[in-house]
């Protein structure tokens, strides 16, 4: 049998970040106890009438117009109908194939080569309620309807991911560009953005799509990365077993690393879409389009080339440095702050690819829970700058900072963590290492002149890292150096 390739399309499902529902009036924030943001819209009962969300009809326009999508002047909303206990009108008001986005595509780097994702379509619809099946220790199914008719668009890219690596970037690119754009918190473990994945396999060469597996249930990037890994080997095996394989739902399970059997596959004929007659088409004309499209913040990768023009940073930096708006706008106001520094956007960028991404890591948190203004890391990095304090300590003044131990002044001098630059203080300290060290001067002597760096340690525990590093290493050098007699 040839090599087999896997082909991937993912479906995605943004939140969007409306204050109300899509079709009603109640709330749409995330958290309130259970069914107390509901109302008789969302709730399905009888004679209650939708109205249209213009918010996020707009939103979704947004996406469009960043994406290149296709904006229909006519979309039109439809019933898709399925019965779940979280759907209480049997149906979920959605857009079937006259949606708001036609095409676009979404730009991605992978091993740092650019390329773009096709889509087919990007389209309204309103959210479920949620199944909870773990509150009364199997006995029953609670249900959640503060959900419902929360407003998503779902975005569905064509099959044409070859990779998992492909599908990560992808997922990380429209992550970015959704919270770029203020239209998506894009936070996974929340469900505010969910994925689903369309997995076939097929042989290298061959156009034909093979059967193709839909994944759930997946709250990362991680996870849908670590998901597609288990299916397309999962799919492999099967074909090289001589298994046939089934077009299903599977559930992705993160405890046990596998997919399981959910439920066949449904097609669209399953769904009995047609037009909802509560709800008239929506019509954009040229100048509804042209107000949202004037109102377009700087996109990312836009964002990234100007950070690498204007700054000097490198590419792999602006990308980390333009994840979020947030993000970069903390990035310029740190430049601006530290003022005419040479290479001063370099500067900053390194603290921000460095310590500041470190502990935003280890929170797993946005800039905004830094707890380091722009304006206080940019004091510190003057104080480098000007050798009040050295590189290495200023690690520990920002760490302190970040934990509420004051500005970066303050704790310079609270804690006596002042660079030593006084020749004369720190000439007495190396003669006294030196003679305290006098078979290490004798191996330097004998030529073996790394040694120096052994000294130059001693000297930095000594005076506790405060030592100025080049001061040290002249004056550890002329030391040796008149030892020589």
């Amino acid at each position: 049998m040839s090599a087999l390739e896997p082909v991937i399309g993912l479906e995605v499902h943004a939140q969007l970040s409306t204050a109300t529902k899509i079709f009603s009036g109640s709330s749409a924030a995330f958290g309130a106890p259970p069914n107390t943001q509901t109302d008789p819209v969302c709730l399905g009962l009888p004679g209650a009438l939708p109205v249209v969300n213009v918010k996020a009809v707009e939103f979704a326009m947004r996406l469009g117009l960043a994406l290149g999508c296709e904006i229909r002047e006519s979309n039109v909303f439809a019933r898709k109908h399925y019965f779940y206990p979280d759907v209480p009108k049997n149906y979920q008001i959605s857009q079937f194939d006259q949606p708001i986005c036609r095409g676009g595509e979404v730009p991605i780097v992978v091993d740092g080569k650019p390329s773009t994702v096709a889509l087919e379509r990007i389209h309204l619809e309103e959210d479920a309620g949620k199944s909870l099946h773990d509150q009364t220790q199997g006995q029953t199914t609670l249900v959640d309807l503060n959900r419902a008719g929360v407003p998503l668009v779902e975005i569905v890219s064509q099959p044409v991911l070859r990779s998992v690596e492909e599908a990560g970037a992808y997922l990380t690119a429209l992550r970015r560009l959704v919270r770029y754009l203020d239209i998506c918190d894009g936070n996974m473990e929340e469900g505010s953005l969910r994925c689903d994945a369309n997995v076939s396999v097929r042989e290298v060469g061959v156009s034909t799509l093979g059967t193709k597996v839909e994944i759930k249930n997946m709250n990362s990037i991680r996870g849908v990365m670590a998901a597609l890994v288990h299916e397309i080997e999962r799919q492999k095996k099967a074909v090289a077993d001589g298994e046939r394989i089934r077009q299903e739902t599977r559930l992705w399970d993160p405890d046990r690393n596998t997919t399981r059997v959910m439920r066949s596959k449904e097609e669209a004929s399953d769904y009995r879409y047609f037009p909802d007659p509560d709800l008239p088409p929506v019509l954009i004309d040229e100048a509804w389009l042209e107000r949202v499209r004037m109102a377009l913040p700087e996109l990312p990768a836009a964002r990234a080339g100007r950070l690498v023009r204007e700054f000097g940073v490198s590419a792999d930096d602006a990308a980390q440095l333009s994840q979020s708006r947030a993000h970069a706008d903390y990035f310029e106001q740190v430049v601006a702050s530290v003022g005419k520094v040479e290479r001063a956007g370099k500067l900053v960028s390194n603290w921000m690819v460095g310590e500041v991404a470190r502990v935003l890591n280890e929170r797993d948190g946005e800039i905004d829970s830094l707890g380091v203004s722009a304006s206080g890391l940019a004091e510190l990095i003057q104080l480098v700058v000007d050798g009040t304090v050295s590189s290495s300590l200023a690690k520990e003044v920002f760490e302190k900072m970040t934990q509420g131990g004051g500005s970066a002044a303050e704790i310079v001098e609270r804690d006596g963590l002042r660079q030593i630059s006084d020749v004369g203080e720190i000439d007495a300290q190396v003669r006294q290492i030196l003679d305290s060290h006098p078979q290490q001067v004798q191996t330097y002597l004998d030529g073996k002149e790394s040694v120096a760096a052994f000294f130059v340690g001693q000297l930095m525990k000594l005076t506790r890292g405060q030592a100025n590093p080049k001061l040290a290493n002249d004056i550890v050098r002329k030391a040796l150096e008149e030892r020589r007699g």
